[in-house]
């Protein structure tokens, strides 16, 4: 792995504590030891999820393509756009039901559909950098 891949996967892993401290917001909430309507529990949910899922497949994709040899742009764009959208989706979902007893979710929510489209071009590119490594060491 090269020393720009290694730092970003080290940064990465450290911000998983921020995911877990997430999980302590959650375990409070379903304990009922912090309020939180329904509306805000189930994103809050979906938030949760979301960072940790999105941030372990952003790692399972930076490390396949090291692996695969990679080259630019899509050793670049592809896991990037992946743990992008690991930040940009969690904060829609969070963003969106700030407040006391929200109904709706607000426009931050529009941070979820970017961080929908930033994961799609991620893992495009991640799968088009894969199969082009694929093609040039069979040549």
């Amino acid at each position: 792995m090269d020393a720009g891949a290694s730092l970003t996967a080290g940064i990465v892993v450290l911000t998983i504590v921020t995911i877990e401290t997430g999980g302590v917001l959650m375990l409070r909430i379903v304990r009922g030891q912090k309020r939180a309507n329904v509306l805000q529990s189930t994103f809050f949910r979906a938030g949760h999820a979301h960072a940790g899922v999105l941030v372990i497949l952003g790692l399972v994709m930076l490390l396949l393509s090291q692996a695969a040899g990679v080259g630019e742009p899509w050793a670049g764009v592809g896991p990037t756009g992946v743990l992008v959208s690991a930040i940009l989706m969690p904060a829609g979902f969070f963003l969106s039901v700030l407040g006391t007893d929200p109904q709706r979710p607000g426009r931050a929510i529009a941070l979820v559909w970017l961080g929908a489209g930033v994961l799609a071009v991620g893992l495009i590119a991640t799968g088009m950098g894969l199969i082009s490594a694929a093609v040039s060491a069979a040549a």
